[in-house]
């Protein structure tokens, strides 16, 4: 029987907002707001190259003529080398993106098959909702990781081909980060592995597609960019916490229980503002980037009030608008 009222002619629908067009639906699956974390590291990492480059002294010799017309002297000219690669940064810069869109939509597939997205309370999620089939959301996550793959050759050949295993390395970190028959997100690593491939892997190699070798100040750069990352991934899992506990998604921060959890995320924070600090000793006016700090504060707040569920919905925003504030203020202050 039809629950539409007699005469209307036309079936019911269910109240509530419509369903996103075809193009914005996977947008939205992209999810937008995590990508700064995938360009802060690419745009810090170039900065930290370009002035290690800078630093580069090239001193040339050469022959000055007096104006009296007597015998040539040698002399030398020191040289600051400030090129910079634009195009190998843009290429690090489609590659960051494309993992990140990638291991978010392998994420949306591999949750949405297990069943662990049924309750979400976050952003959309294709698979889970049925806007999209679990084949079109796996292949959109293979495209992207694809784009990645290539763009990741291109920059290999012009450097080194060692940079072939570290793509590797981060293309099956997406993609296992909640896919294969043991996901690492689902046994508390997740945390980790942002760090490394969203601080240290990108930040650094993005320094060295720079500068052709690998340095100490663009390990430092790499601490706050990949503790303010492993902020915005606690942030997202503190709000989840409660359905992954009944799903069975073992995150870091179901197994520190909600308390402890919220400390991991303060305590990222603070972190990231001593890795400031080390990254100064290089650097001084990367100080700059503690004038963020202020929009720490709110989501601070709402997480040690012991807020749950949707009311930790703007710790994420909150997270990521501190993130890219910080990192274009250390880019500041490294070029300054």
């Amino acid at each position: 029987m039809s629950d539409a009222p007699a005469g209307s002619g036309t079936p019911s629908r269910p109240a509530g907002p419509p369903p996103p067009g075809a193009i914005r639906k996977w947008v939205l699956g992209a999810r937008p707001r995590t990508l700064a974390a995938a360009a802060v590291p690419v745009v810090v990492g170039t900065a930290i190259g370009w002035w290690v480059v800078h630093r580069a002294v090239q001193v040339v010799s050469i022959w000055v003529v007096p104006p009296s017309g007597a015998q040539p002297v040698r002399s030398s000219v020191t040289l600051h080398v400030t090129q910079i690669y634009w195009w190998r940064a843009l290429g690090a810069l489609v590659v960051a993106l494309a993992i990140q869109i990638g291991t978010n939509y392998a994420n949306d597939y591999s949750d949405g098959v297990r069943g662990t997205d049924e309750g979400r309370v976050g952003p959309l999620r294709l698979t889970a909702s049925g806007l999209a089939s679990p084949a079109a959301v796996r292949n959109a996550a293979l495209l992207s990781f694809a784009v990645a793959g290539v763009t990741g050759l291109a920059l290999a050949a012009v450097t080194s081909w060692w940079l072939l295993a570290v793509g590797a390395a981060c293309l099956a970190a997406g993609w296992l980060y909640t896919g294969g028959p043991r996901p690492y997100g689902y046994l508390g690593l997740g945390e980790v592995f942002v760090f490394v491939f969203f601080g240290l892997v990108a930040t650094m190699g993005s320094a060295y597609l720079q500068a052709g070798r690998l340095t100490w100040v663009s390990f430092a750069a790499a601490l706050p960019v990949g503790l303010l990352a492993t902020a915005l991934l606690e942030a997202n899992n503190l709000r989840d916490i409660d359905g992954d506990a009944v799903s069975g998604k073992r995150t870091l921060a179901v197994r520190l229980g909600r308390t402890r959890a919220g400390w991991l995320y303060v305590g990222s924070l603070a972190a990231a503002a001593v890795g400031i600090g080390l990254l100064a000793h290089w650097r001084p006016w990367v100080l700059l980037a503690l004038l963020a700090l202020p929009l720490a504060v709110k989501p601070v707040q709402i997480v040690l009030s012991g807020a749950e569920g949707r009311a930790l919905l703007p710790v994420l925003g909150a997270t990521g608008r501190l993130q890219l504030a910080v990192g274009l203020l250390l880019v500041v202050g490294i070029v300054v």
